[in-house]
């Protein structure tokens, strides 16, 4: 048999939706009308520095293996930081960009990066990318967030590997929440009733909306929720109205909204999505501030949501230690690079070699930390 023919997209809608997504599984953020109003409200394309460039693997008309991909200008919204990097390519003269990233834009989510059954159409995935670097002369190609295994059939290939830390709660089966709570040690149980206590006597109320049952009203007020949070952290919103729009249109049932509410009126909002039995929080707004609401509205209304519907894990996103407080636990999470200045290269292996020390030695420390109750063993 003929070996696949290799396609170049500059959209995903080349690529016919069903056959992307039987190769996408149950990832949300794979899910080719996530990706494509990604693409359609402009949040990737045009002047935003993501171009995308996906490869994918045809037999005829049959998509059989395809690799999300962007040819990107900057390092915004990549959640796995490489600016050191750039800066040091800036100091010698050389160029950082363009380079080339395998990635869910905005969204630190692990997931399948080379979709496709069978290692030999993974390295086909592969060697394209590795070709179109090598064509367009980037400086460097990412792989960011994939499975432990692919990250491993990547360092194969020889990319460099680098291990960062995410905040994940998995759900062992729990009744309800007073059983999550039981199994925390005390302080942080005490910690957690006072915290969720301050909400309910500000008399604020929450309200959990799928996709299906969230209004246009409700959109509107999480979408200035969320421009309202990078806003307070000076930096403009990745995502709009129209993205929102889109998704609410396209895939409602992997979508829960929280809204909270006091006297009647919203005053905070976190979107969170559904897909693999796993729930992931994503982004966050309040008009007001009140002690105690951000955990509720981003945290302890999600845990609930996993118990009552027997979902495995809930995701945080990236980074927050502010989380292990609340039962999330640090999970170590990979991302691949390959550069292709041979020099660079191997100053970059050097500083992962160390990094990674580091990484484990947070980990170690952090789990020191738990803050579930201690189970005494025998010897």
């Amino acid at each position: 048999m003929s070996a696949p023919e290799v396609r170049t997209l500059h959209s995903i809608a080349g690529a016919p939706a069903t056959q992307w997504n039987a190769l996408a599984g149950d990832n949300p953020f794979l899910q080719h009308g996530f990706l494509l109003a990604l693409e359609e409200a402009g949040c990737v394309g045009s002047d935003t520095g993501w171009t995308p460039c996906h490869i994918t693997l045809w037999e005829g008309d049959r998509l059989v293996a395809a690799m999300p991909l962007y040819l990107k200008t900057h390092s915004y919204g990549e959640y796995v930081f490489d600016w050191s990097w750039a800066e040091a390519y800036h100091r010698h003269g050389l160029d950082y960009y363009p380079k080339l990233l395998c990635a869910i834009p905005f969204t630190p989510a692990t997931g399948p990066r080379l979709l496709g059954a069978g290692r030999s159409v993974r390295r086909a995935l592969l060697d394209a990318a590795f070709a179109l670097a090598k064509a367009q002369r980037v400086s460097s190609l990412h792989v960011l967030l994939p499975p432990q295994a692919q990250a491993e059939e990547l360092a194969q290939r020889g990319m460099m590997l680098r291990a960062s830390v995410q905040f994940h709660w998995e759900n062992p089966g729990l009744p309800d929440f007073d059983a999550f709570l039981a199994g925390m040690s005390h302080d942080k149980r005490k910690k957690i009733k006072q915290e969720r206590r301050r909400v309910c006597e500000a008399d604020i109320r929450f309200a959990r909306l799928s996709g299906h049952e969230a209004t246009g009203a409700d959109w509107d007020f999480f979408t200035r929720c969320y421009q309202r949070t990078y806003r307070a952290h000076h930096s403009t919103p990745y995502l709009n109205r129209d993205f929102f729009r889109r998704i609410a249109h396209c895939m409602p049932d992997s979508l829960l909204l929280v809204i909270a509410s006091r006297h009647g009126r919203p005053i905070a909002s976190a979107l969170n999505v559904i897909g693999g039995g796993c729930l992931y929080g994503r982004y966050w707004g309040a008009s007001e501030f009140h002690s105690g609401l951000h955990f509720e509205t981003c945290y302890y209304q999600a845990l609930e949501f996993c118990i009552e519907r027997g979902l495995r894990a809930f995701e945080g996103g990236a980074q927050g230690e502010h989380k292990l407080a609340r039962g999330l636990l640090p999970v170590r999470t990979w991302s691949a690079h390959w550069l292709a200045h041979p020099q660079f290269a191997h100053a970059v292996d050097h500083f992962l070699q160390r990094e990674t020390q580091g990484i484990h030695a947070y980990l170690d420390e952090l789990n020191e930390h738990s803050p579930f109750k201690r189970v005494a063993t025998d010897g």
